[in-house]
């Protein structure tokens, strides 16, 4: 079998001619060029250009043969496309004219990416780490399934801080396909806008729900961009402001208690008033009914926390409404600094957080992805740039299914 052919075989690449190769600064330096005799477009991929000039040859990192480097090696050339004008021809090893890696060593390096940190893949395949950053981008672009933002009826919008000092990013997630479909840095007003005016007005409106944090910014975004979608606070935040209330109750009264036996109980109770009743300790409950007669303002702040926990549970909108309502009463005139402030934002936002309820949305598949693609960031130690973050949460948190490149070798 002649050397050109062996070649060719190990490549197994389609389309490809190899016509020679030599050693070079310790890589294998391959020869080769289309199978096709007239040239292609790179943009459109038209067939039959008509070639401009020749340029100087370029080479291409492809996958190594048992730890060798191999390169690829062909002289461009510029051709004219009806429909692109003049542009480099397109090659069957790569898709991106920018890139200088073939196709499969760009999709195992992704492979790699959704698996290990960014240095180990530098490591691994002797690129630079912001190489394996724009790789990652040009996979996710080439290898998404069409429009991520098609077919949008429920979303979910949150940030995610990457980098200290106050580098956040806002992620939008599609709860019916389980998977983030958009990113951006920053959290404010302005950057969900953004998402909207990237989405247009026409899939705008297909919009039915927006769950979301209590955050003012993302509140006003939604408002204007979708008016008629239902906004839906999150559960699990808006119980969070009601149970910052009780801790903050339990403060207070250690702060007035300080320095005698039952200021100890107050400052040991902590856990045991923050829990669900099903997860309390023995000791625990022992604790929680000693606590009306040792410290009834507490105990008022338990109980309305437990009170707020059962209305969110039941399953009829109207029912819950007319509950939360008389909790808000209750609260208003408990007398705990703590609950008013707290009655006075539920108040606020009354319909938006009864909608959950109506339909049963919660934050919990967007924090459960936030906290994925935090790990991602952790497992970095750190990105330098929205984007490399953004395209790592794409490869890894939008449902893309990579395999490693494995060639059948028929001799």
């Amino acid at each position: 079998m002649r050397a050109e052919t062996l070649l060719k075989k190990l490549l197994g690449l389609k389309h490809v001619v190899v016509e020679g190769f030599h050693a070079e600064n310790d890589a294998l330096v391959i020869l080769v060029r289309p199978s096709w005799r007239r040239p292609r477009c790179s943009g459109c991929r038209r067939r039959g250009c008509s070639a401009y000039d020749h340029r100087e040859s370029r080479l291409w990192r492809h996958l190594d043969f048992g730890g060798v480097r191999v390169l690829l090696q062909f002289g461009l050339r510029r051709v004219i496309c009806p429909r692109c004008g003049i542009v480099v021809e397109g090659v069957p090893w790569a898709d991106d004219v920018l890139s200088r890696f073939t196709r499969d060593f760009e999709n195992q390096v992704t492979y790699m990416a959704q698996r290990c940190d960014k240095t180990s893949i530098q490591h691994m395949f002797g690129i630079a780490w912001r190489t394996v950053g724009r790789i990652i981008e040009r996979v996710v672009n080439r290898k998404r399934p069409g429009d991520p933002l098609d077919g949008l009826q429920h979303i979910g919008v949150d940030e995610l801080s990457y980098r200290k000092h106050s580098h956040y990013i806002t992620l939008v997630t599609d709860h019916d396909e389980r998977r983030i479909v958009w990113g951006k840095e920053g959290k404010n007003a302005e950057t969900l806008a953004a998402f909207f005016a990237e989405l247009g007005d026409e899939r705008c409106r297909a919009i039915k729900a927006v769950t979301i944090d209590m955050s003012g910014a993302y509140i006003k975004a939604v408002r204007e961009a979708v008016p008629n979608a239902q906004l839906i606070f999150d559960r699990f935040h808006v119980q969070a402001l009601v149970s910052d209330a009780v801790d903050e109750t339990r403060r207070e009264e250690w702060q007035r208690l300080r320095g005698t036996g039952d200021g100890k109980l107050i400052k040991n109770i902590r856990w045991a008033t923050l829990k669900n009743p099903w997860n309390l300790t023995q000791k625990e409950k022992e604790r929680l009914s000693a606590l009306p007669s040792q410290n009834a303002r507490l105990y008022r702040a338990y109980l309305l926390k437990e009170s707020f926990a059962a209305v969110m549970d039941r399953r009829q909108p109207n029912v819950a409404k007319r509950e939360l309502e008389s909790w808000l009463s209750w609260a208003s005139r408990s007398r705990l600094a703590a609950f008013v402030r707290v009655a006075k934002t539920i108040r606020k936002h009354l319909d938006d957080i009864i909608a959950y309820i109506r339909w049963r949305l919660t934050n919990g598949l967007v924090e459960g992805l936030n906290n994925k693609a935090r790990l991602l960031t952790r497992r970095a130690y750190g990105f330098h740039s929205a984007d490399a973050v953004i395209a790592m949460i794409m490869l890894c948190c939008t449902g893309l299914d990579l395999q490693p490149v494995i060639k059948d070798f028929n001799l």
